[in-house]
């Protein structure tokens, strides 16, 4: 076992029981044993326990980007205090008061890779994992976890469209087998590239949108689907399912959150007041703006009625 390899092994380890246990469960529902789509959809459900067990995460990672978001005015008027001063006292002035905005709106640049962050172990791990099936399959290899001799036989020899989850773009000369995995690639680049969209267009402020850190956002947006083209032809089909379907599920979860609680001057909040404006009109409601301002409560003492008798005494006086 090499360096990388042990490094990783306690996440191959939880990676190989979470794919064997759905891999029983999906048999236990009548699927059939041995080499069988049950292996591909055993992938598939570890994108979902990962991603449930990220869920609070996820929401950290929300505020986190909301807090971005709503700071950036403040921010680009601290760059804009200093730019063009370069000595010392300045650079450090500057870092001092962006530090302490970043406190006041309780986030972090950081706070919002942190998912991408702590999936990366668990990618490398069963790129790993998958690697060294051949290698435990034949013998030569200790097994990793349930994972053992015959278990790893049967996933090496799972297939989607022809394609077995260990088949890599570089390492088979079947072009059927290449086409399957060129699709999966694009496909895993594609929702790369719409899932940072999503999260980057439709959920942001326009004061975000603009300066520095927007165009490294920008950048991003299409460098990373671009890497992820170049650098698929490396990996094996189970980890291109699985980056696949974590990020249609990325997507997903985004478009709830995005359509249920957009952030603060977003296109994504304009179009769900619309909507909330739309149903309050059919119902025959008033905007709060159109509605008539009420008349004001009366100050002061309230005046006692005077009865007919005391009426006629003032006016004779």
């Amino acid at each position: 076992m090499g360096f990388f390899d042990t490094i990783l092994y306690p996440i191959q380890w939880v990676v190989a029981w979470i794919m064997y246990g759905s891999h029983q469960m999906f048999m236990a529902l009548g699927m059939q044993p041995g080499p069988s789509f049950a292996w591909v959809l055993s992938i598939v459900a570890l994108v979902i326990v990962i991603r449930i067990l990220l869920i609070p995460l996820f929401f950290k990672q929300i505020k986190a980007s909301r807090g971005m978001q709503m700071m950036q005015p403040e921010l680009q008027a601290i760059q804009k205090k200093y730019k063009g001063k370069t000595d010392p006292s300045s650079r450090e002035a500057m870092g001092r008061e962006t530090m302490e905005l970043y406190r006041k709106h309780g986030t972090n640049p950081m706070a919002s890779c942190m998912p991408i962050l702590l999936q990366s172990p668990i990618f490398f791990a069963l790129f790993r994992l998958l690697y060294n099936l051949g290698n435990i399959a034949a013998g030569t290899q200790d097994p990793i976890g349930p994972i053992d001799q015959p278990v790893a036989a049967d996933i090496e020899n799972s297939a989607l469209f022809g394609a077995q989850l260990s088949d890599v773009f570089l390492q088979t000369d079947d072009w059927s087998v290449r086409i399957v995995i060129l699709f999966l690639i694009v496909a895993m680049s594609a929702t790369t590239f719409f899932t940072q969209r999503q999260l980057t267009m439709k959920n942001m402020p326009k004061a975000a949108l603009e300066g520095p850190m927007a165009n490294t956002q920008k950048m991003l947006l299409y460098a990373l689907p671009l890497i992820f083209l170049i650098s698929g032809v490396n990996f094996p089909v189970g980890v291109l399912i699985y980056w696949t379907t974590t990020n249609l599920w990325s997507m997903g979860q985004q478009f709830y959150t995005i359509k249920r609680m957009p952030a603060p001057g977003s296109e994504a909040e304009r179009l769900l007041k619309e909507k909330r404006a739309a149903k309050a009109a059919k119902k025959g409601i008033l905007p709060e703006e159109e509605k008539a301002p009420e008349p004001p409560k009366p100050q002061g003492q309230r005046q006692q009625p005077v009865s007919k008798s005391r009426q006629k005494k003032k006016r004779k006086k």
